[in-house]
Order: structure tokens, then C-alpha cells, then sequence
């Protein structure tokens, strides 16, 4: 079992090629594993062929509209995404039928598949609600999955835990006090810690590039911010993430 789990990554991105191997080895003397996350096929693809690789390292598909997504398929691929709605990069009015269009068919492709959902949701928490409460009215505890990088409050928060959704904090928390109210109310079964590395590296790094071995960081801030023990709060987060992982 791993001491940390990052639940969201992209070592499948260019940014770690210079020095792959090192930070491999710090993944391993951390004991941490992660979930590489794929943004379109390529990155898909990539996030396999690590996953395939490396002990420490599970795939994170989407779903391309032309190329066949399960000819990529095998166990360590672990959920489907980041898939959801985005409204910060495009404006609502002119994309939501597109973006609501291709979240229904990844969500579809999770269920055909009985893996969790991996979710990105960019100022559309309600529109993705409105897709995602009735949904999982009509299919129970098959609809499951994670809202990464959660930026949203303690109302929007248990809406989420009510249909059985986790949600995932990332380095931000360690540098600003914005999402303490959400994380001490939270069931402490319902949360994850993630990277989403290269992007916000937490403190001490910040403003470096972020990796899946700072993970830790993030841990102990949860516990911090909710006055818990921090073994109690390690282990608990990463049986969490092995349970969305079915391992």
C-alpha cells in the first residue's frame, strides 16, 4: 500500500522529460503513487503507457469522438475524464450544448465500463449538478466519481457527497485560507489530495514546478485545517483513493 496518493496528475505532460528518471525516484522514495490523467487522446494514450510501466502509476482516460478509447483499455486504466464543463475558458452561452453533449457521452462510456468519473468543472458547478443529480437517480451507485481541483463552497460541496461524489483539494490550500471552511465540514471519507501537477505546486514549491511527490504536502494541510491526526488523515485518504480505484 502506498503512504501518499496523488489522485490527479499529468506526468503525461512534456514538462517532466529533462528529468524523468528523477522524478520517478522521488515518486518511489516518497512512497507515492498517482493517477496520470489524460486531456485528449494523445495525452490518453501516454497516460497507459506509463500506467503499464511503472508500479506506482494508474491512466485516467477520455473519450476522443473518432478514435476507439478501448483499444487503449486495460486494468490500470482507472476512471474516465477530466471530463465536465468549463465555463472560465469558453462562455456558456455559446458552448454549453458541445461541452454538455460530450460530458453525457464520457459519462455514458463510464457506466459501459463501470469506472468512476474523473471531473473538471471551471465556474459550472450547477450546470454539472443539474446533468449529474437526475443521472444518478437513473443509475444509483453505478454514477460515481471525483471533482478534482475543488474550488467550490460547503453547500456545493454536500451536494456532491449526497449523490455519492468525492472531491479533491489541491496545493492551493496551502497557501491561502479560501476552502478551510469546506474541509472542516467535509466527511473525511469524502476528500482526496492531488497535485494536478505541473500546475499549483503547494508551498514550500510554489512557484516551481509541481510533481506527484508533493502530495504530502497537501495531506498535511488537510490535517491541519481539520485539527486530525495526520497518520489517521493519510491513510484514510488514501484508502479513499484505492476504493475509487477499485484496489
Amino acid at each position: 500500500m502506498p503512504k501518499y496518493f496523488d489522485i490527479h496528475s499529468h506526468l503525461n505532460f512534456g514538462d517532466y522529460d529533462k528529468d524523468w528518471d528523477e522524478v520517478i525516484l522521488r515518486l518511489r522514495e516518497s512512497e507515492t503513487h498517482t493517477i496520470v490523467v489524460g486531456t485528449d487522446y494523445k495525452s490518453s494514450k501516454r497516460a497507459v503507457e506509463l500506467a503499464e510501466k511503472y508500479p506506482e502509476i494508474y491512466a485516467c482516460i477520455g473519450v476522443h469522438p473518432v478514435d476507439n478509447p478501448t483499444r487503449v483499455f486495460e486494468r490500470k486504466v482507472v476512471a474516465i475524464g477530466e471530463c465536465g464543463l468549463d465555463f472560465f475558458h469558453a462562455k456558456k452561452a455559446e458552448d454549453y450544448e458541445r461541452q454538455k453533449a460530450l460530458f453525457v457521452d464520457q459519462v455514458a462510456f463510464a457506466l459501459e465500463l463501470g469506472k468512476p468519473l474523473m471531473i473538471h468543472a471551471r465556474d459550472a458547478y450547477p450546470e454539472l449538478l443539474e446533468i449529474l443529480e437526475p443521472l444518478k437517480k437513473e443509475h444509483g451507485e453505478k454514477l460515481r466519481g471525483n471533482i478534482h481541483f475543488f474550488a467550490g463552497d460547503s453547500a456545493t460541496a454536500e451536494r456532491f457527497f449526497a449523490i455519492g461524489f468525492t472531491v479533491s483539494f489541491t496545493g492551493v490550500i496551502t497557501f491561502t485560507a479560501s476552502y478551510d471552511e469546506v474541509i472542516k465540514k467535509a466527511p473525511l471519507g469524502m476528500i482526496m489530495a492531488e497535485t494536478d501537477a505541473p500546475f499549483v505546486a503547494p508551498a514550500p514549491y510554489r512557484g516551481k514546478r509541481n510533481e506527484p511527490s508533493y502530495v504530502k504536502e497537501v495531506v498535511r494541510r488537510i490535517a491541519e485545517i481539520r485539527g486530525e491526526d495526520l497518520e489517521l488523515v493519510r491513510r484514510t485518504l488514501v484508502n479513499n483513493a484505492l476504493a475509487m480505484v477499485g484496489y
